[in-house]
């Protein structure tokens, strides 16, 4: 894989994601009690021998820089190749603003063109899952695609992902036609926004989409050439999750509590890596009850816990009840407080008794560093 640069897609903006994604970008959005997004998508590409990846960004990046200021956790702090943050050019961005990644692409077409590798592998900020991406560029290679997409294939009735993309494959597994923002899903295949080709080819998709005013790289660069290209899908069998809404996020950070799901997600092609952060193991109080969740360092419960996903440094006090819920970094839950289906962002504060009850399919979500 040394021949792969990975580029990971940081521009999309999610906005059924309503207040976990305030203030944020799509790849900082915090998961599984001590991750961010972003770090299953790096961890992957480093896990299967990719050396150099860049980041595309659109705005609100300053999270982004924080929590990768430091490339080691990943092994990305190297003279050549590395980590790179790959920002929009206002000065060469056609009509002031930002239309779509390709503009983007084509502002940072010197960091492409001066790599030395010849495939480029991009994928999304917001898919959680674990691959090896080497088995994806073998397929590639020796089928000799011009495109390859990697996609899911899902059981008739499981599929509940609105906008997400559906593929529709031949039994050669061409690719045949691809729907945006599905809402009725027909295909059953569901594309995670994975796609590996030449750097030439991409180099070309940008120039050709920019000289006619298109700036999407899938709507325009790839769906618009699935007639002319070999592209061909990848199918990847495992867990995946493609966050694109409160729902998503909830139901996927519930999958969690999944022993198997937790030990395939984290572990199974390689380790999940992230930003280490230096705390003492959790504290259990005489009085406190966890069962069936998922408990990150630095916490201090007294209360009890069921079927919850805790991040670091929460304190939940005496008498209070968290049931079904994802409780993040540093919040603090009051004595008497009783929280179910629901999501508090980070260095919040629900004070003595209040009651937060959501629906499992509707779960509460609490802007971060809100007191209730």
């Amino acid at each position: 894989m040394n021949d792969v640069i990975g580029i990971i897609n940081n521009t999309k903006e999610e906005k059924d994601l309503d207040n976990i994604i305030n203030g944020r970008s799509l790849a900082t959005i915090p998961f599984g009690g001590r991750y961010r997004l972003i770090d299953f998508t790096l961890s992957n590409m480093v896990n299967s021998g990719i050396n150099n990846v860049g980041i595309l960004v659109k705005k609100n990046y300053t999270s982004l820089i924080g929590h990768i200021r430091s490339p080691k956790e990943w092994d990305l702090d190297r003279k050549k190749d590395g980590l790179f943050i790959l920002p929009p050019d206002n000065e060469n961005v056609q009509h002031g603003t930002v239309k779509g990644d390709l503009e983007i692409l084509n502002c940072n077409m010197n960091y492409l063109i001066k790599s030395r590798q010849k495939y480029v592998l991009i994928s999304g900020a917001n898919i959680i899952c674990n691959i090896d991406y080497a088995e994806a560029l073998k397929y590639h290679r020796e089928n000799k695609n011009d495109i390859t997409v990697i996609y899911k294939k899902f059981e008739k009735g499981s599929l509940d992902c609105p906008h997400c993309t559906e593929i529709k494959i031949d039994e050669n597994k061409r690719i045949l036609d691809m729907k945006l923002n599905s809402k009725k899903t027909s295909f059953l295949n569901m594309s995670i926004d994975m796609y590996i080709m030449k750097k030439e080819l991409l180099i070309e998709i940008i120039k050709d989409c920019i000289s006619k005013e298109e700036y999407d790289l899938l709507e325009d660069g790839i769906i618009k050439r699935l007639k002319d290209l070999n592209v061909y899908g990848y199918e990847f069998i495992g867990y995946a999750g493609s966050i694109r809404s409160i729902n998503h996020y909830y139901k996927h950070s519930m999958d969690l509590i999944n022993p198997e799901i937790w030990r395939e997600l984290f572990f199974k092609s390689g380790t999940i890596y992230t930003k280490i952060k230096d705390l003492a193991p959790s504290k259990y109080g005489k009085d406190s009850s966890v069962k069936n969740s998922l408990v990150s360092n630095g916490c201090i419960i007294d209360g009890i816990v069921e079927n919850s996903v805790i991040f670091r440094g929460v304190k939940i006090e005496k008498g209070a009840v968290i049931k079904n819920s994802v409780i993040m970094e540093d919040s603090s839950i009051e004595e008497g407080a009783i929280l179910q289906n629901v999501i508090i962002d980070k260095d919040s504060l629900i004070t003595r008794d209040k009651k937060l009850i959501g629906n499992e399919d509707y779960p509460v979500a609490i802007d971060k560093r809100t007191i209730i």
